[in-house]
């Protein structure tokens, strides 16, 4: 079984559950001064990139380990005792350190509210890696660098030389953004120049539009975002996400993966040199992933209670896929169809489908939105 890191950010996510009869049209519906709101409870769960997509990963069947750093608080030891639960571990503890945690408002009708606290993440280092135990690795998956400040600091120069090693090492490298605060001190960096710095080295780029648009174009961010909602509804891959995709790999990026909500997925793959150049241990199949692009619409869910960690999910199925040795299309395939099948849970594991069952539902003709 091929060997896989998954570092980065993790955090706690404390989810209040919503009467799921009630929807809000605007959130002043819900957060006016002195309002009682009678919940249904609240879902508690490890949340970020490396519980998401690490957990998910190591459930669909891989060989994972989970790098992260966390506090010695309470939130610390609940993320310790879910990770044993699952039979992962080996976070770092920071004495003194706050956990990071997150508050998700997933209020019904609307899309979902982050109130987030990095904690523990803005003092991740490179050097808090243990290279040693990463040599024989197949695929390093790194998530979030927009919540850690460590690694957005220099304009991302220890996520750029992160990433360059693994390159010298040979190992495959994955990369996830995070939405970034425009106000916060994350949106003070130079973003397009930490991806010119970062992309040459990364064989598999995994972000959401939103994310990317705001980066590389934000005119068309300013654009779409002024029409309220979720930009991603009813948007046009071809239109909006390929030119994305298309910068991406001018930057020397290997694969790119966007994600676009609803609206489906957009993926890109490089030049058969550029290929080529992926980590030995992956055993990627060179013809088999040069020079192919497409869109891969949204499967219909049979029920949504949370898209929290959805996203995530997706990406764990199409690094799992990746392994497996699919094609682009079905990785693609599979990563639409595991989020699709995420959202029926409140947190980001509990509906995970084995990678089997999800094929199944595809070739038995699952729907796609229109």
């Amino acid at each position: 079984m091929k060997k896989v890191i998954c570092a980065g950010h993790i955090c706690i996510d404390i989810t209040p559950i919503f009467d799921g009869q009630r929807t809000f049209s605007t959130i002043t519906d819900l957060l006016e001064p002195g309002k009682l709101i009678h919940m249904n409870g609240v879902n508690v769960h490890t949340g970020g990139s490396v519980a998401n997509t690490g957990l998910a990963m190591k459930l669909l069947g891989n060989d994972v380990r989970l790098m992260g750093k966390v506090g010695d608080d309470a939130f610390g030891g609940i993320i310790h005792s879910i990770l044993a639960d699952h039979g992962a571990g080996g976070l770092l503890v920071e004495k003194g350190a706050v956990t990071s945690y997150s508050v998700v408002l997933a209020i019904p009708g609307m899309d979902r509210i982050f109130l987030h606290a990095p904690g523990a993440n803005d003092s991740f280092t490179v050097d808090d890696i243990p290279w040693d135990e990463v040599s024989g690795t197949a695929l390093f998956h790194f998530g979030y660098p927009p919540l850690m400040k460590q690694m957005y600091a220099d304009n991302g120069e220890a996520l750029s030389s992160m990433f360059r090693r693994l390159k010298e090492m040979r190992i495959a490298a994955s990369l996830d953004l995070a939405a970034i605060d425009p106000l916060s001190e994350a949106g003070q960096a130079d973003w397009p120049l930490v991806l010119e710095k970062t992309l040459p080295y990364t064989d598999f780029f995994v972000p959401s539009f939103e994310e990317l648009c705001w980066i590389l174009d934000r005119k068309t961010w300013t654009e779409l975002n002024s029409r309220g909602g979720d930009m991603t509804d009813d948007l046009d891959p071809e239109k909006y996400a390929k030119p994305l995709a298309e910068k991406c790999i001018a930057m020397g990026c290997g694969t790119v993966l966007i994600k676009c909500g609803i609206s489906g997925m957009y993926y890109k793959t490089s030049t058969k040199d550029r290929i080529s150049r992926i980590g030995r241990n992956l055993g990627i199949d060179v013809d088999m992933w040069s020079d192919r692009e497409g869109i891969q619409p949204c499967f219909e869910a049979e029920i949504v209670r949370s898209a929290t960690g959805s996203g995530d999910v997706s990406i764990a199925a199409y690094l799992s896929a990746v392994l497996a040795g699919e094609t682009p299309e079905r990785c693609a395939e599979l990563a639409a169809a595991e989020g699709a099948a995420s959202v029926a849970s409140y947190d980001a594991l509990g509906g995970i489908l084995p990678l089997d069952e999800l094929a199944r539902r595809i070739d038995a003709g699952w729907k796609t939105k229109e």
